[in-house]
């Protein structure tokens, strides 16, 4: 469904991003995990028409994106969660959702599609009228990855869809993923905590200073033990 061929970015002189190859199948959770730094979130900026890459391709059902709005890659059927969530504040939580049904792919069935926003997130069915700036974090992201769904997406990416979260609502968070991935979405996420990732994803890319340094199939990464050093130390005292 994706494929990311020899992808490079750079700020200036600093290479973020170093000849990144990866492929995301349809239907799968795929993961990219990594420390800050490592290039994760150029990666995915670039995949979702964000960040103009130096070199490479990426490829979207056979077509290419390079050089393709952001807004037309919603069209596409690719719908981007950006890390900092890009709400509106200003807005209610029902009128944020509602920006996400503005592509025409999305304008059939919305009111639908929202009901299946509220039910997989039942606090924004309670507060659908507040103000969204006046949420938690957690709570704010759950409007984010709502409006992302609202576009009737094929493909989501989510970039780092725990940051900066308390534990619990880490969990209420992932617990919402699972029940994405269960829909049969195909996911794209860009996470640090590594341990709770891995658990959903079918397949995961290890990022370190702009490269891929290894991937494998998720049930295999978490358990290398070179990765648990890595990767792993750090989450699990996180995530319990």
């Amino acid at each position: 469904m994706l494929e990311v061929t020899g992808l490079t970015v750079a700020y200036g002189k600093h290479v973020a991003l170093d000849h990144a190859s990866l492929s995301v199948e349809k239907g799968k959770m795929v993961a990219i995990l990594g420390a800050n730094g490592a290039g994760k979130s150029s990666l995915l900026g670039a995949i979702g028409g964000r960040v103009a890459p130096t070199s490479g391709d990426i490829t979207y059902r056979g077509q290419s994106l390079l050089g393709v709005p952001a807004h037309q890659l919603v069209e596409q059927g690719i719908a981007l969660v950006p890390e900092g969530r890009g709400i509106f504040p200003a807005l209610s939580v029902e009128e944020n959702l509602r920006l996400g049904a503005i592509p025409s792919r999305a304008r059939e069935n919305a009111t639908g599609r929202m009901e299946d926003v509220f039910t997989l997130f039942p606090k924004l069915a309670q507060r659908r009228t507040q103000l969204a700036g006046t949420m938690s974090g957690g709570e704010q992201q759950m409007v984010a990855i709502g409006r992302a769904l609202m576009s009737n997406p094929d493909l989501l990416l989510l970039d780092e869809p725990s940051l900066g979260l308390a534990p619990i609502v880490v969990k209420e968070v992932f617990a919402a993923l699972s029940r994405i991935r269960s829909t049969g979405l195909t996911v794209l996420v860009v996470e640090q905590n590594a341990r709770a990732t891995l658990e959903l994803a079918d397949y995961a890319y290890l990022m370190e200073v702009g490269r891929i340094s290894g991937s494998g199939p998720a049930s295999q990464i978490k358990t290398d033990p070179a990765v648990i050093r890595a990767f792993l130390g750090g989450a699990l005292a996180q995530t319990e």
